[in-house]
């Protein structure tokens, strides 16, 4: 900002009067930078373009390019910016509340104390053998950056599924967060991204998310079996019985129209879907039927 009786710029950091483009006293900028999205004009010391709301915190273009030129004979590396270390530091900060949380849960002197494989650095791959010694025969992975996002995110779910199925709880709270994330980036999803990222979330304890994936898939189309199969399994851990219930009639009044789609996502969970059939028909007392597609 400008002091009118000065005519002097007055610093938005330590309100000390200078004239220039930096303070005399802390050495913030006292001129006019601009918005590093759409190039509006923004005040001193602002944090956020009033135009945009892009934060401010990258250099400004012709800054960067008078300092880039300046650079070799000064001596100076170039600036960069702070903004992917504060979203690292949040997301850090979030795994970790994650993680706590799930343990003040856990009750005293129960299995779950005890660390089951959490993390691959420990020494153990996820079948519990030593890493680096491998059982004969046996074929190691293709390292994950190398795939497509889709691979990424189909290879995160099985992983999931499979320390799920071991009992490998804090195994699973480690890669939950990766897969959910590797889903996001598909967005927009389709009803089979969508079960697969609810299912990841039902087995990491993040059920809202679980059930918003199957809230979604059954807006779209409400006889959907994966979405029905999300929904009563997610009614079943929120012990809503009568919910389980009345989902279960639908998912086997629904199941021979929708098996006659061949919808690609029922042939690939199609160990699912016969589950969720012997687990509706023991709920319901129902005879035993349409357990092959």
């Amino acid at each position: 900002m400008t002091d009118p009786a000065t005519s002097q710029v007055v610093c938005a950091a330590c309100s000390t009067p200078g004239t220039g483009r930096f303070c005399s006293n802390c050495g913030a900028r006292l001129d006019v930078s601009k918005c590093p999205g759409c190039g509006t004009d923004v005040s001193p010391g602002a944090r956020f373009c009033h135009a945009c709301g892009r934060p401010t915190t990258s250099v400004p273009a012709e800054s960067a390019q008078s300092r880039d030129s300046a650079a070799p004979s000064a001596g100076r590396a170039p600036a960069v910016s702070s903004l992917p270390w504060i979203v690292a530091a949040i997301a850090l900060v979030s795994l970790l509340a994650f993680f706590a949380g799930n343990a003040f849960r856990k009750p005293r002197g129960s299995t779950l104390d005890a660390p089951q494989n959490a993390l691959p650095q420990a020494g153990l791959d996820d079948r519990g053998m030593i890493a680096g010694a491998p059982a004969a025969g046996a074929v190691r992975g293709p390292d994950i950056s190398q795939l497509s996002p889709q691979e990424r995110a189909d290879r995160l779910f099985n992983r999931v599924m499979l320390l799920s199925s071991q009992g490998k709880t804090d195994s699973v709270l480690f890669f939950a967060p990766m897969a959910i994330s590797a889903y996001q980036m598909l967005s927009p999803l389709n009803a089979d991204q969508r079960y697969d990222m609810g299912r990841i979330a039902e087995v990491a304890g993040a059920i809202p998310l679980a059930k918003a994936q199957a809230d979604t898939i059954l807006r779209e189309n409400p006889a959907h079996l994966l979405g029905l199969v999300l929904a009563a399994r997610i009614a079943t851990v929120e012990k809503r019985d009568a919910d389980r219930t009345a989902i279960e009639k639908r998912f086997l009044a629904a199941l021979d129209a929708e098996r006659a789609k061949r919808l690609p996502e029922y042939d690939r969970h199609e160990a699912d879907i016969t589950a969720a059939i012997g687990d509706a028909q023991r709920s319901l007392g129902s005879p035993t039927k349409n357990i092959n597609p």
